[in-house]
């Protein structure tokens, strides 16, 4: 079999590191999968045992190499990774959708997939310049939930709403013209968009001319809220309101 390499966004396979992720990829993603990784100290580990297991059973070639872990994670205590090729689905449409637009936080990227994953939402863009999706940090950060979703990546916001015309679209805005509630007290159709910015500076004014802006009011404490955190409220408020 060909050498691992590092990471990069080149590459036509990326790596899930630890055990959970991993197996979600072997549970969710098992025709993506190309190898598994274990560590040497893995032998008794019962997730580890069970990654083994599944991976004999679909098939996927078993290996132990400690060293290629410890490149892949950038740590000596990972005992799991699954090698796989990299996917690209189409987004569904008339579901809700996510757009983060220029995201560049690996662990908030990951933490807002798991948190869409968690609440029902199983579409997800990114417009570039972004975070690279199948980047480990990522992958990890979503504890596998990447895999459980259809994630498209695009150069430009303009080129994923060609895509997907005609749907409501709501930008998370400080200077957003409507409040969360306000928004949530009226109806909302089923094909909503949550579109939430770059974690320093947000969206750009022009998206205040985008379907109805919302913001999401606080005491005025602080001057804003991690992306990760916003984005948790608007998926959690608009998943409830039924």
């Amino acid at each position: 079999m060909p050498s691992l390499s590092p990471y990069k966004s080149d590459l036509d396979y990326a790596y899930a590191p630890g055990i959970f992720p991993s197996m979600e990829c072997l549970l969710h993603r098992p025709a993506c999968a190309r190898r598994l990784l274990l560590h040497s100290k893995a032998d008794g580990h019962e997730g580890a045992d069970k990654l083994r297991q599944l991976a004999e059973r679909c098939g996927i070639r078993v290996e132990e190499a400690d060293r290629a872990l410890a490149r892949i994670s950038g740590k000596e205590n990972c005992f799991a990774a699954v090698v796989f090729g990299k996917f690209d689905d189409p987004l569904a449409p008339g579901r809700p959708h996510i757009v983060l637009h220029h995201p560049s936080d690996c662990g908030n990227v990951g933490t807002i997939l798991r948190t869409a994953l968690g609440f029902g939402v199983e579409d997800v863009a990114l417009i570039r310049p972004c975070v690279d999706v199948f980047d480990p940090r990522v992958v990890r950060a979503s504890m596998g939930s990447l895999f459980q979703l259809r994630v498209r990546t695009y150069d430009r916001f303009e080129d994923y709403q060609a895509e997907h015309p005609a749907r409501a679209l709501y930008p998370f805005m400080l200077d957003g013209s409507r409040s969360l509630p306000e928004v949530l007290s009226a109806p909302v159709p089923a094909d909503w968009t949550l579109i939430f910015g770059n974690e320093g500076s947000g969206l750009p004014p022009s998206f205040t001319g985008v379907g109805q802006p919302v913001r999401i009011p606080s005491n005025g404490r602080v001057d804003s809220l991690n992306l990760s955190i916003a984005a948790a409220i608007g998926i959690y408020g608009f998943t409830q309101k039924g």
